[in-house]
């Protein structure tokens, strides 16, 4: 939405007791303005320190998520819960190294239950498969933005992800089918036009 002049000048002479007022009544019906606000006005942990967290509490969390792996589709609920958890964390601090290195995070720590996954059906695992495919391709595509002072951390996770890949035979074949070419987990390899790939890809009615 657009503002006009009038609705600013409107907005400005608004008193500094009626400017509050409005603020905190905007805050209270946007939690997450609120926790961004906080982070940059007052919050003593850095970016760093709260990444470092999410980092803690994503491994923690998928750990105790793995008890439910036999039931894959609540497995993904879980998953997705713990997904939005780092959405928020990045929406709060714009973490955009974090975007990258904790959903790789996620990935790896998923596939810590490759010998779990290989005991079920292809079916039941599907939907976890797709998911995970899509969540490495989005990191693709936001390594490329990123400065390029970063790749070697994000090369590190990446070549774990490549090796858990290769574990998982039927993971690594929906990869292939679904147009992942192994050989873009090396951030100098990935392609300049990595987005319009994975749309392209995904316009053909693969990634679903």
């Amino acid at each position: 939405m657009e503002y006009s002049k009038e609705f600013k000048a409107a907005l400005s002479a608004f008193s500094n007791v009626e400017k509050d007022r409005l603020i905190f009544r905007l805050l209270k019906k946007d939690k997450l303005l609120s926790k961004k606000l906080y982070f940059e006005l007052i919050d003593q942990e850095t970016t760093d320190d709260k990444r470092n967290a999410m980092e803690e509490n994503v491994a923690e969390q998928v750990v105790l998520a793995s008890k439910y792996v036999g039931n894959a589709k609540y497995f993904l609920t879980i998953i997705r819960k713990l997904s939005a958890e780092i959405t928020e964390h990045i929406k709060i601090t714009t973490d955009k190294f974090g975007e990258v290195s904790l959903n790789l995070l996620l990935v790896n720590r998923i596939l810590d239950s490759n010998s779990d996954f290989s005991k079920q059906r292809f079916d039941n695992v599907y939907k976890l498969y797709i998911y995970i495919i899509n969540k490495i391709f989005r990191a693709l595509v936001l390594t490329k933005k990123l400065d390029e002072d970063y790749w070697m951390e994000i090369d590190e996770l990446l070549r774990e992800t490549q090796t858990k890949i290769s574990e998982n035979h039927y993971l690594q074949k929906l990869c292939i089918n679904n147009g992942l070419d192994m050989n873009w987990l090396d951030s100098e390899n990935i392609p300049d036009d990595i987005d319009q790939i994975m749309k392209d890809i995904k316009s053909q009615g693969f990634l679903r």
